[in-house]
């Protein structure tokens, strides 16, 4: 019985040990990733994106997993707010027992979660949000970026802006984290290959706000040579229509940041510009292998062709697998390690990195001009361009961040 009793006692007393485990590691035959995004507020990209990540999830899975072990994600909608987006972060990782996070597509969100995984010590992957503050001015050990950010992009579009030998340009951005990295980006590239350009006007309309009858008539009485757009969704909409309506356009070149992808472009519908410069997506007409592939797999799965944020949406997975595989563990410093210059060698967009200096991801984007055709818009003449040839040097990147 006294023999009896000691096992009973040393098991009872092992028991607390098990809370002592280091975070993040797995005792079930599951990984669990939380998964925070905007689906309510922002549906035209997110859920293409859920679709993405979900069809990556479920290819992993049915391929064995991660070592054995299957991915389940477990995804909550912010509604657009960073303190739901923060108390979700909380129930993830403390209650649903995610070993990282990912996601997010406003850039205040994606802010507020990263400075959250700062303080909690979790690894979070920013999928979507472009500002360059995650990287750079508040960029901390536990965030990575995964989708071009708004430098890259704006300097993809300075490249092609500096082309057309306009002298007087003027801005339009929403008033918020993005626009303004968005228009500081593009007027620092553009004044390095243009030195005599001259700005004359900037609009900042509040995001998903915009007054477009003031903004064109604002735009319009500075007559501008060329003007650079970064407003999207609802606000672009009706920037365009207003824009239109009023001949803005006439005679006059755009530059336009994310317009070429179809959650934007398509419900433009017969609107559409024409022979604007633009970042997008040309979808049907990608014909690498790797592309074809995925787009013939999405179709399959959800019946539609892939958006932006379907690449982003799957992709985000693919890095993950991609570290979790380096890693060979779910703990958090092991995470931290992989992720530092982790190489993804096959995607639907090529092969891509995360920089050690500055955790931003080496994923390009497509650049090319609008067109209409058949009463919608679509991009022509676009080529694909390499996000590691729009960035600063890790040397240089490094210095834009705060010491820890």
């Amino acid at each position: 019985m006294r023999m009896i009793r000691r096992k009973i006692l040393g098991a009872l007393a092992a028991l607390p040990m098990l809370g002592l485990l280091p975070h993040g590691v797995q005792a079930q035959d599951k990984i669990v990733l939380g998964e925070i995004n905007s689906y309510t507020r922002l549906p035209a990209f997110t859920e293409p994106y859920k679709k993405g990540w979900t069809l990556a999830v479920e290819e992993i899975n049915a391929a064995g997993g991660i070592n054995g072990a299957m991915l389940e994600v477990i995804s909550r909608d912010d509604t657009g707010d960073p303190a739901t987006a923060i108390r979700i972060a909380e129930e993830l990782t403390t209650k649903e027992g995610a070993v990282m996070l990912f996601g997010t597509f406003l850039s205040n969100i994606g802010l507020a979660v990263a400075d959250f995984a700062k303080q909690k010590e979790v690894l979070f992957l920013a999928s979507e949000p472009l500002s360059d503050a995650i990287v750079w001015s508040k960029g901390n050990k536990y965030t990575y970026r995964l989708r071009p950010s708004t430098h890259m992009q704006a300097a993809m579009l300075a490249e092609q802006a500096a082309k057309l030998g306009k002298k007087r340009w003027a801005t339009v951005a929403p008033n918020y984290a993005y626009g303004k990295d968005a228009v500081a980006a593009f007027k620092a590239e553009l004044t390095k290959l243009q030195p005599d350009v001259e700005w004359v006007e900037e609009q900042w309309p509040p995001v998903f706000k915009i007054d477009a009858g003031s903004t064109v008539r604002a735009l319009e009485a500075a007559k501008p040579d060329a003007i650079y757009n970064v407003t999207f969704g609802g606000d672009l909409a009706k920037f365009v229509r207003e824009g239109s309506l009023r001949f803005l356009f006439e005679d006059r070149a755009v530059v336009s940041l994310l317009t070429g992808e179809p959650e934007y472009l398509d419900p433009l519908g017969g609107e559409a510009p024409e022979g604007w410069i633009v970042t997008g997506y040309p979808a049907v007409q990608i014909e690498t292998e790797e592309h074809m592939a995925f787009m013939e797999a999405y179709e399959a799965r959800w019946g539609e062709v892939p958006k932006t944020g379907s690449i982003v949406g799957y992709n985000s997975v693919l890095a993950i697998k991609a570290a979790l595989e380096k890693a060979g563990s779910t703990d958090t410093e092991a995470l931290l390690a992989a992720m530092e210059g982790l190489e993804v060698p096959t995607s639907p967009t090529g092969p891509f990195m995360f920089r050690a200096a500055d955790h931003q991801s080496t994923m390009g984007a497509y650049v090319g001009l609008t067109a209409r055709e058949d009463g919608r818009g679509h991009m022509v003449d676009w080529s694909y361009a390499d996000g590691a040839d729009y960035l600063p040097s890790e040397e240089d990147a490094a210095k834009m961040r705060p010491a820890e």
